[in-house]
């Protein structure tokens, strides 16, 4: 195993164990961080010899102080190997992977988490995202032990390797892995995982980018080396004290258990930092690891129109695209876990300096900027107070890039069709709804046979649905919290198709477990006829089909997580190869997942189904 470390930022600086930017009072008393005067810090990479079938790594959490920003105080965190983000492992297909993850962290829990208070609140938890006023702290956060349990997103691997949420250990513990790495090549990345603190844990910065090699990608010969940078965007807050300044401690405030949305983006653990680059192609490995903002990026110049026909997207979450698909104006979206491989080409943009900028209004439900605004914009009254993300200086140098724009990525890819599919694929439907206290849930939906549907009012966990030729069926709540019974039990090896509808108000990015899948249809349907106070719908007044709607051409790639916007239902299908055991599925708004939005199923080989009656399940 190797350790390098091509990052350009002194070790003095941003990301270090020591570095935002002076502070500046404005009349009202508040604090600002100046934008861009950092540079990106660049992640340490964990390799192996290519020789070596079965490495094996040992990556360490560790409580240190870093600066997010060079005019902060040093913010406690917990991080992999004393990184924030951690060190990418950069691996390729077919390399066993034995991974030891130490739980090394004997720091205190670095996040103060608070609600918002409905009285005068604590004077030293006012922070300064406007309009959002002052805060209360949670009740035995301060207290929590480090439990962790370390997944890996999108690996395809044993329920046992998998990070199961209440398989969490302590302090001086360890999580044995395996990653058989037996994939094609692809963006993936570890987080934190433990059940009920999933959103604490991440937030206090236990996330770290997993890069996956193969001869395929290999041949295509794109930018590498200092010219393929990781880009791991999230959102954070932060403290301050009586007199407005800051104190460096991250804090997590929210209103109960709706989404945390910050008002400060840091990518690779910075604030608004700068990347210097030369005109040249390079490739961006871009990770959305916020807790639930979702992300419209932009490419801006120094009069703050669009810069367009430099951006490419190459790959999705688990894999490279079949051909180059330029980004447009309309941005490129990212919910909480995607991820986009992206071709930048900076060769007609030599001695500019651009913006990367956030344009999703938050909370994300697909909505385009408002009239007479545009990408660039602040957005207070939307969560979005900061558009800007990132600054890029490109260096004023003649340009020297023999790289082309490959017309083929991938020659494995084919874009999924209902047709394609085995004849003994399996269907599930699944809806996202909220119970009348508004405690969200996954509803695991089993059909109900027409002579035994209701006929009288609207009975809790009974819903109608007519579908895009008007059939109507009736569905019976099987499940909806994760502490209900286990119902699907998937062949190891086979193809399932999953229609997700959201009866909710907001989207929802669902993460499977296990598989990769890519979208069938999406379609719009009227939910108003879902009656959340009861939990259900009328006998007669289904949730009805009303239009179908086009696929975002950047969701066709293959995918482990789907963007479900409301009022629509997303048809995915995807085979469970590889591995079986026992998984999750979960809203990957991790506020969301820790208050109720995840769920179990099993994948089991289909002669053990056969012989124990479960074939049908």
């Amino acid at each position: 195993m190797t350790v390098t470390d091509p990052s350009p930022v002194d070790p003095s600086t941003v990301g270090t164990a020591t570095t935002g930017t002076a502070t500046v009072d404005t009349p009202a008393g508040t604090t600002v961080l100046a934008k861009f005067v950092d540079p990106l810090p660049i992640p340490p990479r964990m390799r192996a010899d290519r020789t070596d079938p079965r490495p094996r790594f040992t990556l360490r959490t560790e409580g240190v102080s870093l600066r997010l920003h060079s005019q902060l105080p040093p913010t406690p965190l917990w991080t992999y190997g004393g990184h924030f983000p951690g060190p990418v492992l950069d691996l390729h297909r077919g390399q066993r992977v034995h991974m030891t993850w130490e739980n090394g962290t004997t720091t205190p829990y670095p996040v103060v988490s608070a609600f918002l208070a409905d009285g005068p609140g604590n004077p030293s938890l006012a922070m300064n995202d406007p309009g959002i006023g002052l805060a209360r702290p949670v009740k035995g956060v301060a207290a929590l032990p480090a439990w962790q349990v370390t997944h890996l997103h999108g690996a395809v691997t044993g329920g046992g390797n998998d990070g199961w949420m209440e398989n969490a250990v302590l302090h001086g513990d360890a999580q044995l892995s395996e990653y058989p790495d037996d994939q094609p090549a692809m963006t993936l990345w570890y987080h934190d995982h433990a059940m009920n603190i999933t959103r604490l844990n991440v937030f206090a910065g236990l996330v770290g980018m997993y890069l996956l090699r193969d001869d395929e990608e290999e041949a295509l010969h794109l930018p590498g080396g200092d010219r393929e940078i990781p880009l791991i965007v999230c959102d954070r807050n932060l403290e301050t004290d009586a007199s407005g300044r800051f104190t460096g401690r991250l804090l997590h405030k929210t209103t109960g258990t709706l989404p945390f949305f910050g008002p400060y983006t840091l990518v690779n653990g910075a604030i608004w930092p700068h990347l210097e680059v030369r005109p040249l192609w390079y490739r961006f490995r871009v990770l959305n690891a916020s807790n639930a903002r979702t992300y419209r990026l932009h490419l801006l110049d120094e009069a703050g129109a669009v810069v367009t026909g430099a951006t490419w997207l190459i790959g999705t979450d688990s894999g490279l695209l079949g051909a180059p698909l330029p980004v447009t104006g309309d941005g490129l979206t990212l919910a909480p876990a995607e991820r986009a491989d992206v071709l930048v080409d900076f060769r007609a943009l030599r001695g500019r300096t651009l913006r990367l900028v956030n344009s999703a209004q938050a909370p994300f439900r697909g909505d385009p900027l408002p009239p007479g605004v545009k990408p660039g914009d602040p957005l207070p009254a939307s969560r979005l107070p900061e558009p800007d993300v990132l600054q890029f200086r490109v260096a004023d140098l003649p340009p020297a890039d023999t790289f082309e724009l490959p017309q083929t990525l991938s020659a494995s890819y084919y874009r999924l069709t209902h047709e394609l599919l085995p004849a003994d694929h399996m269907h599930r439907v699944l809806a996202l709804a909220a119970d009348a206290d508004g405690t969200l849930g996954l509803w695991e939906l089993g059909e109900v046979p027409a002579s035994q549907a209701p006929t009288g009012g609207v009975e809790d966990g009974i819903i109608q649905v007519t579908d895009e030729n008007g059939v109507t069926t009736t569905y019976r709540r099987l499940a909806r919290h994760f502490d209900d019974q286990l119902n699907w039990r998937v062949r190891q090896d086979g193809w399932e198709v999953w229609k997700i509808l959201n009866l909710s108000g907001i989207l929802h990015p669902v993460h499977i477990h296990l598989t990769r899948f890519q979208p069938l249809s999406v379609d719009g349907y009227d939910t108003a006829a879902f009656v959340q106070s009861q939990g259900g719908t009328a006998p007669g007044a289904p949730v009805a089909h009303l239009e179908s709607l086009p696929i975002d051409p950047t969701l066709t790639g293959w995918k482990d997580v789907m963007r479900v916007p409301p009022g629509t239902m997303v048809t995915v299908a995807g085979q469970f190869r590889g591995a079986s055991g026992r998984y999750m599925y979960h809203c990957h708004i991790l506020e969301h997942e820790d208050a109720g939005m995840m769920r179990e199923f099993a994948v089991m080989p289909g002669a053990v189904m056969d012989v124990g009656g479960m074939g049908g399940m």
